[in-house]
């Protein structure tokens, strides 16, 4: 194998396929990235047997040929190379090392057999639709927030995105949960996704992906099975496994009796809670609400800081007081783009509902916590 490659090209592929690199790793081809030089580009891969990237790039290739090569420390050598310089990559005859050069410099990384590297991305993905990009970024911000940590429970560790009806039109819905606050994204189901199963990607994949989506083109090919979705960009395919469990019916954490509603300017909202809660109790984090006509205040105290309260207008008339997580308060009003905002209670005990009044397509639930 023998090839040439502009400096800024290679790095930006790199860039793409090392992320998925962990950085302990106790098989040593996972730590490597596979490198395969033919027909006028430069193809790699790199996989955790979870999630695999595969990226090709133009590339000036002499000899065709392929091999894997530490993926940290190839991408390391060439982001600190100088910008502008062609990097030259080739394989000894023994294919047991490759050589770097660009410019002076001159690396020489030990490789391991192309027979070693396992590939998850093969495999049949019955369904398959497109989306804009647009959409899908808006899918994935407007709910990984609310994604669970806890290894226990697996399931909610993750997007759980399935076709369903709203008001008589079929939607394409995203659902994360960490049992504390639960956020519902939908768009219209795009076409070819009818009958798509019901799947739940895992934060790994959800977090590589949105990484992709500001560099992909105008449209991302989705396709999937039960146990697998790939996400195909412009010169970009990533594969994933899927979270095997099942999702909790989420429809039975939205509240349905809430009467008590509130509309208040999202940003006003978002600046007086992340005031208050500079004094909240660093564990919990708990910020007080009162709501009496067109008044709210948010206060919070904690034994160490003091205490801070500040007030606000809002549109709609009601008594109540309830308290929040300011953390998870924040990460739901930090994503209302428009300058409205909708709370939509019941009592201290019970969750409210939040949402955006220009932008019907996001709900956000958010249980209370006692202050």
């Amino acid at each position: 194998m023998k090839l040439s490659i502009e400096r800024a090209a290679l790095l930006r592929s790199l860039n793409h396929v090392q992320s998925v690199v962990e950085r302990r790793n106790t098989i040593p081809i996972l730590a490597n990235v596979l490198i395969k030089a033919e027909n006028g580009a430069l193809s790699m891969a790199t996989t955790d047997m979870d999630l695999e990237i595969n990226e090709s790039v133009a590339a000036n290739v002499q000899e065709p040929g392929a091999t894997t090569a530490p993926a940290h420390t190839l991408h390391d050598i060439v982001r600190k190379l100088p910008d502008g310089q062609d990097v030259e990559i080739a394989l000894n005859p023994e294919g047991t090392q490759m050589t770097v050069k660009a410019g002076r410099s001159q690396f020489k990384l030990s490789c391991l057999p192309v027979a070693d590297f396992p590939e998850i991305g093969a495999g049949n993905l019955p369904a398959g639709f497109a989306v804009p990009a647009a959409d899908l970024r808006a899918l994935i911000d407007r709910t990984k927030f609310a994604m669970s940590t806890e290894e226990t429970r697996y399931y909610l560790n993750g997007i759980y995105v399935h076709e369903t009806e709203h008001d008589g039109v079929k939607v394409l819905r995203a659902v994360a949960t960490d049992g504390h606050r639960l956020a519902r994204f939908e768009m219209p189901l795009p076409e070819g996704a009818t009958g798509m199963p019901g799947v739940i990607i895992p934060r790994k994949a959800i977090g590589e992906v949105r990484k992709l989506i500001d560099e992909a083109g105008d449209s991302i090919q989705i396709s999937l099975s039960e146990s697998k979705i790939r996400f195909a960009f412009d010169h970009i395919v990533l594969t994933s496994k899927l979270i095997d469990g099942t999702f909790p019916d989420y429809q039975r954490v939205i509240p349905e009796g809430n009467d008590k509603i509130v509309e208040i300017d999202a940003k006003t909202l978002t600046s007086a809670v992340d005031r208050v809660s500079t004094i909240s109790d660093g564990k919990s984090r708990a910020v007080k609400i009162s709501l009496h006509g067109k008044h709210m205040t948010i206060s919070a105290s904690s034994a160490e800081s003091g205490s801070a309260t500040e007030e606000v207008e809002v549109n709609g008339e009601t008594d109540i007081e309830i308290g929040f997580n300011a953390k998870y308060l924040l990460d739901i009003t930090s994503q209302i783009e428009g300058e409205g905002c909708r709370l939509t209670l019941a009592d201290a005990a019970s969750p409210t509902i939040i949402q955006d009044n220009s932008d019907p397509s996001a709900l956000y639930v958010l249980m209370p916590l006692r202050v």
